[in-house]
C-alpha cells in the first residue's frame, strides 16, 4: 500500500533538490518542482512500477499577483487508479516568463486542460500542438482569471460600506 511518506521519500531520492515544499492538505501528497523537472516528474510517476500514476485529473493555474517572482502557479493533479492514490504537483512561474513544457506527449487529456489554462491565465505550454483559446473568444486580448482588475468599481457612491459588513 502506498503512503504519502513512502512516495515522498522515493521522489526525493530520485529528484533531490528539484522537489520541495512537501505538505499533505486533506491527506493529499502535495509538493513543488521546477518547470524543467515537471515532464520528467510526470514520466517518472507514470512509468514507476509501484506508483503507476496513470491518470492526469487536471491542470490548472492560480494567480498570486503579490508573490513577486512566483506570480503564477501551474498545478497538476494526478491519480493512480490502481492504488487509488493522488498526487498534486505545483510549478511556480514568474509573470515575466510564463512558459512551461506541454504534457500532451504523456497524457492526451492534457491537450484540452492546457488550452483552458492558457485561455484563462495566459500560461504558455511550449510544444503544445494547438495552443489557442478554447472557451473564450479569439478576439480577447486579456486573460480573465488573472487578478489584474479591482473586484468592485471604486467610483460607485451608491454602496454603503455598513450594509456590506465593512
Amino acid at each position: 500500500m502506498l503512503t504519502n511518506q513512502s512516495v515522498a521519500e522515493e521522489i526525493i531520492r530520485k529528484f533531490g533538490d528539484d522537489v520541495f515544499d512537501f505538505e499533505e492538505p486533506f491527506g493529499m501528497l502535495t509538493f513543488s518542482t521546477t518547470r524543467e523537472q515537471i515532464i520528467p516528474m510526470l514520466e517518472y510517476l507514470k512509468a514507476h512500477p509501484q506508483f503507476q500514476v496513470n491518470f492526469l485529473t487536471d491542470i490548472m493555474a492560480i494567480h498570486y499577483p503579490d508573490k513577486v517572482g512566483q506570480e503564477f502557479c501551474v498545478v497538476y493533479h494526478t491519480h493512480s487508479f490502481i492504488h487509488n492514490f493522488r498526487i498534486r504537483i505545483k510549478v511556480f512561474l514568474a509573470e515575466a516568463d510564463v512558459h512551461i513544457p506541454t504534457a500532451t506527449g504523456l497524457f492526451a487529456s492534457a491537450n484540452w486542460m492546457e488550452r483552458e489554462t492558457y485561455d484563462f491565465f495566459g500560461i504558455l505550454f511550449d510544444g503544445h500542438p494547438n495552443l489557442k483559446r478554447i472557451l473564450n473568444m479569439d478576439e480577447m486580448d486579456y486573460f480573465p482569471m488573472r487578478k489584474e482588475y479591482p473586484l468592485e468599481d471604486p467610483t460607485r457612491e451608491d454602496k454603503i460600506d455598513a450594509l456590506f459588513g465593512r
